[in-house]
């Protein structure tokens, strides 16, 4: 079977723990502009286009673990939480201690001023960053698809707990080990793919990804060939196709390489 999509997680995946890109993934692309190159992230597309400025027209963006899809810096697909919801995430998340909440939309990502050291990891993924007295206020003017919640010294793991009655049409996502998101229950990186698939008549079985942490699920489950790195969680190891080495073992490319 013919490969004419791949979807790639950043973090964990493509990035090394440095978070450096493969030195000659940039000239993969380039060289592969009949496989439609998908970066799969829950990080703002802003970010994403920033980091990949040399070919961010050759390749497709699915920003905020699946909210947005967009292809030369037009949204073709989105999946908008309900104002509502919006603000029941973020009143819910503040009186948490410990949590950081932001809300990340089309036009920006919105969060509270914080103390230094989360203000260093949310710029890391957030390059259009408002810092506001009033998120909630904010948010409610821009289209928000994905409440980001930073969680402090690595505990999203325990911190899910807080969420465990949150709603059964919002999805709760462990996405690192010191993020959770939430967004509504119909987004995921694989819901954006099949839409990608859809508009470009790209079959699962034509489709590969890869992986490292739960929120690279529904990535695999959209595509026929699963790759999960050597240091990806268990439980995603276990339903991906393959494994292959680890993302400071240059993963991604042992594999982009044959095809």
């Amino acid at each position: 079977m013919t490969i004419k999509l791949i979807a790639l997680d950043m973090d964990g995946t493509l990035l090394d723990s440095k978070k450096r890109l493969p030195p000659d993934f940039m000239d993969w692309v380039k060289r592969h502009p009949d496989i439609k190159t998908v970066i799969a992230s829950g990080r703002q597309y802003d970010t994403l286009a920033r980091d990949f400025a040399a070919v961010r027209d050759q390749l497709l963006f699915v920003a905020e673990n699946g909210g947005f899809v967009f292809e030369k810096g037009e949204i073709i697909y989105s999946n908008e939480m309900q104002k509502k919801d919006v603000r029941r995430c973020l009143e819910w998340v503040s009186d948490i201690e410990g949590l950081t909440p932001i809300a990340c939309g089309a036009k920006s990502a919105y969060m509270k001023p914080a103390k230094d050291f989360i203000c260093r990891e949310a710029g890391i993924y957030y390059t259009r960053l408002q810092m506001t007295d009033d998120v909630c206020g904010a948010a409610l003017e821009d289209n928000i698809v994905k409440i980001a919640v930073y969680v402090e010294e690595k505990r999203a793991e325990q911190a899910m707990r807080h969420f465990a009655q949150f709603g059964e049409h919002l999805s709760v996502v462990l996405s690192g080990d010191s993020w959770i998101d939430l967004s509504n229950r119909t987004v995921n990186k694989g819901v954006a793919v099949a839409a990608i698939q859809k508009r470009y008549g790209i079959a699962r079985e034509e489709s590969m990804a890869f992986g490292d942490y739960l929120n690279d699920v529904g990535l695999f489950q959209s595509c026929g060939e699963s790759y999960c790195m050597e240091n990806g969680h268990p439980d995603l190891r276990a339903m991906a196709k393959y494994v292959t080495s680890s993302n400071d073992e240059d993963g991604v490319m042992n594999v982009l390489r044959r095809i």
